[in-house]
């Protein structure tokens, strides 16, 4: 029966490895397998259980442990590890000369020597034909230039996160979700770079964790500047603890700030400005409006016309005045 390893490579690779149960093959075991078409030599780091068999695609795609180590292995493992190192520093001396924009992280001899693998980071894409060429002339060996990510760069490097443990990158994942700021503000968290980035620079893996946890606790939690009411009167929220599920008020009376359980609020709608006594007459409808105001226009109307009848009235007998006086 077939069992499934993740092997990990001298320069930090993790492959999916095929080997049979009659390898006895336990954690930290050394081993040489069978990827693509050269030998490679890696310790096991992870037994992941009985060998399901999936598409035919997927499984070409996996390595075969050929053996477990013998004392012969190792010491060629040693010896072609002073041989990566010496071809890194190669490799380095041509990046310089053709004036690359790429850093070279490390190089890897497959353990057959049929393959040298060059892994290094740059900020777009590099046209490194030219130094393919010079490194296959120089080390006399099939040359494969990978070009990887800072996250990736940060799990082969390694280090310590603030938390104090080994960065999750390097120890058990292996694959990297979509992460975004507005995981950080759903967990209440200060958008600081320095609070949120990790040691690559980007935005912690580690936000994913919990963040559906922080989502579902928000749904009973009051926003931040509701009015609440409490039992020492009503207050607005200024801040909040999703976990521990506490709020902070500042009473409107006094201006103190106090803190309480969830439980212990009542979320108060906001009141609606305006004049309460104006009613419909406030806001009218477009027909009542329209009517009232077509209604005001008829009224000029009427009046500027009377006003001009009255007018010419007077216009008509200018003499009548006159004519009462000379009687």
């Amino acid at each position: 029966m077939d069992r499934i390893y993740i092997v990990r490579l001298d320069n930090g690779v993790r492959c999916e490895s095929i080997g049979s149960d009659t390898l006895t093959l336990r954690t930290g075991d050394y081993c040489v397998i069978q990827k693509d078409f050269y030998l490679d030599y890696g310790q096991i780091i992870q037994d992941r259980g009985e060998f399901v068999p999936s598409t035919p695609e997927k499984d070409r795609e996996l390595a075969t442990i050929q053996r477990k180590a013998t004392v012969h292995d190792q010491s060629v493992a040693h010896e072609n590890e002073a041989r990566s190192k010496s071809a890194l520093r190669t490799a380095e001396k041509y990046v310089e000369q053709l004036a690359l924009p790429m850093n070279l992280l490390n190089a890897h001899y497959s353990f057959d020597n049929r393959a040298v693998i060059v892994q290094f980071t740059a900020d777009g894409r590099v046209d490194f034909r030219e130094l393919v060429k010079e490194l296959s002339r120089a080390l006399a060996s099939r040359i494969e230039l990978r070009q990887i990510g800072v996250r990736d760069e940060t799990a082969i490097c390694g280090g310590i996160g603030i938390c104090g443990q080994e960065l999750c990158c390097s120890r058990f994942l292996r694959d990297f979700s979509s992460i975004n700021v507005k995981m950080a503000k759903e967990q209440d968290l200060s958008l600081t770079p320095s609070t949120i980035s990790g040691a690559c620079g980007r935005l912690k893996c580690c936000l994913k964790y919990e963040h559906d946890g922080y989502v579902e606790m928000e749904k009973s939690m009051p926003r931040r500047g509701e009015i609440c009411e409490c039992p020492k009167g009503r207050g607005r929220v200024c801040d909040r603890n999703l976990l521990t599920q506490k709020v902070t008020l500042q009473m409107e009376e006094t201006g103190v700030l106090a803190t309480f359980e969830r439980s212990e609020l009542k979320s108060v709608a906001p009141e609606r400005r305006g004049n309460p006594n104006a009613g419909g007459n406030a806001n009218p409808g477009p027909k009542d409006g329209g009517g009232n105001r077509g209604q005001s226009r008829n009224n000029r109307r009427n009046n500027n016309n009377n006003n001009n009848n009255n007018n010419s009235g007077n216009s008509n007998n200018p003499g009548g005045n006159s004519g009462k006086a000379e009687n």
